[in-house]
């Protein structure tokens, strides 16, 4: 497997997984914050950014595990958002003995029954991506994530609007020619361990995202032992560009406070 990974700064481990929506491009505000206190090391997940598909099935965990076994870490804390939230919780439950904490933003859960609305997002997405209009599904995920269910696109900044859009755009392409791609499944699945996540545990929301997130955010809050739980207000699916400052104050106390 061919992961794309970059390292920077000095301190304790810890491994940023981007978003689906999104590549380790999404992390370029956390780039002059994190590294001042910790060693930061970026992921280009397969099939996004700089990393290829090159497996099917595709290990995502075993992807984060290569880039840190590459840069010669055998401990981090994990931040993902969304998919790479999702991808973390994962790799905390598959090799807990690697990683020092969590923080979940926006995550998903394998078993959670989403929406009528996030079924008819997917509808419009593969119905964009079947005919081949790659900018309409480009347009769906900006408006249904980056903008959220109660705000325009025109209220969002217009320089993380068209970089997320061309993250966005790249992860279409790479995906193409592999309409039969699977991720290799978690044994049990993580729904059913989140009481085994023995680390310090951090969930987030931006207040903006779409119902269902912030349902399984309070899921993961609950079942997660002793997990916090904080939401960041004006940000939707990405807070960490929208509200940059906000997201470093929340995340980075929380790991200092857990000497992460």
């Amino acid at each position: 497997m061919t992961v794309w990974y970059d390292v920077q700064g000095e301190g304790p481990a810890v491994a940023l997984v981007h978003a689906g929506i999104a590549d380790s491009r999404m992390w370029e505000p956390q780039l002059g914050s994190f590294p001042e206190s910790h060693t930061v090391v970026r992921v280009d997940l397969p099939g996004f950014g700089r990393s290829p598909i090159e497996t099917n099935p595709v290990s995502y965990r075993g992807a984060v595990g290569e880039a840190l076994d590459e840069a010669g870490i055998e401990l981090s804390a994990l931040v993902g958002t969304s998919f790479g939230a999702t991808t973390s919780l994962e790799f905390a439950l598959d090799s807990p003995e690697r990683v020092s904490a969590l923080v979940l933003v926006g995550s998903g859960i394998d078993d959670h029954n989403w929406s009528g609305a996030m079924e008819a997002f997917d509808e419009e997405e593969e119905a964009a991506l079947k005919r081949g209009d790659i900018e309409a599904a480009v347009t769906a995920n900006l408006d249904f994530w980056l903008a959220g269910p109660r705000r325009g696109l025109d209220e969002i900044d217009p320089e993380i609007r068209e970089q997320v859009a061309e993250m966005q755009r790249l992860a279409f392409r790479q995906s193409r020619g592999h309409d039969d791609l699977r991720s290799v499944r978690l044994d049990p699945p993580a729904s059913q361990r989140l009481g085994d996540v023995g680390v310090p545990t951090l969930v987030v929301t931006g207040d903006e995202d779409v119902d269902d997130i912030h349902e399984i955010a309070d899921r993961l809050a609950r079942e997660i032992p002793h997990a916090q739980r904080a939401t960041i207000a004006n940000a939707a699916h990405l807070p960490n560009l929208e509200q940059p400052e906000e997201f470093d104050r929340i995340v980075l106390g929380f790991l200092g406070d857990h000497g992460v």
